[in-house]
């Protein structure tokens, strides 16, 4: 499986956490002011059907080299002037060829920042927390046990960040709810296969309850699915390849939320 793969992927980076630990050299916790995620995500700004998350990713195990050369810094500003609440900043290495300095380098943008990574374990909670990083991203696939998503989103919680779950069908949405998440992302990509199915994203929201705040993710690529996004309940939707794709993610991301007006 495709995600046992990913938690693989990370057993080398845990393993010199936990001996970082172990010497007391475990980086402390980022001391400057981290923009509220939730807040952020929440409400959608004036004239766009959703929030966007816009991310910075520049390959992916289903499209290989999305684009290069890019400066993190950079595109946040783009992402910033263009309209985005929020940017989902990936770091993984191998699969996704991120890089967790990005996280400070495009936070001088003054938006919220998403950690995106295979997150499983609490020392990798501990060092997002040394980062300007706003929230992290657990996946119920990935940890599906209710008590580890809780443990893992009371830690980040006490560092002052959010924790974004993320569900693919109903019976993750029953893990995430029994952990306490309170924002659910809904993935239209099956991480064992890769592939998407935009309309069960969508058919997903209408699980949504009260006090709870919802995001679709991955195959959003135009205005029209921005709008439908909406009408099916989300707050928020995250792109990535469709901004990336191209190296203009600015321009692209522009002229999708024209396309919403």
């Amino acid at each position: 499986m495709l995600l046992d793969r990913f938690r693989e992927a990370k057993a080398e980076e845990i393993a010199l956490l936990t001996d970082m630990a172990s010497r007391r050299e475990l980086p402390r916790p980022w001391k400057g002011r981290r923009p509220d995620f939730l807040k952020a995500i929440a409400e959608p700004p004036d004239g766009q059907p959703v929030a966007v998350i816009a991310e910075f990713k520049q390959s992916s195990p289903s499209r290989g080299v999305i684009a290069t050369g890019l400066k993190p810094e950079e595109v946040a500003e783009q992402y910033a002037a263009a309209g985005a609440s929020c940017i989902s900043v990936l770091t993984e290495e191998q699969f996704f060829g991120g890089r967790i300095g990005y996280l400070e380098r495009m936070s001088r943008a003054g938006l919220p920042l998403l950690r995106k990574d295979f997150i499983f374990h609490q020392l990798q909670v501990m060092e997002t927390a040394s980062t300007p990083a706003s929230a992290l991203l657990l996946i119920v696939r990935l940890t599906p046990d209710a008590r580890t998503l809780r443990v893992l989103r009371e830690q980040a919680e006490a560092y002052g960040m959010h924790a974004v779950v993320e569900v693919f069908d109903a019976a993750d949405l029953e893990i995430a709810r029994d952990s306490g998440a309170r924002i659910i992302q809904v993935n239209a990509r099956d991480l064992d296969t890769l592939k998407t199915d935009r309309q069960a994203c969508l058919d997903m929201a209408k699980f949504r309850r009260e006090g709870e705040v919802w995001i679709a993710a991955s195959a959003m690529s135009a205005g029209a699915h921005l709008r439908e996004a909406a009408e099916a309940g989300f707050q928020a939707v995250l792109m990535g390849t469709a901004l990336m794709d191209g190296g203009r993610p600015g321009e692209k991301l522009a002229a999708i939320l024209e396309e919403t007006i």
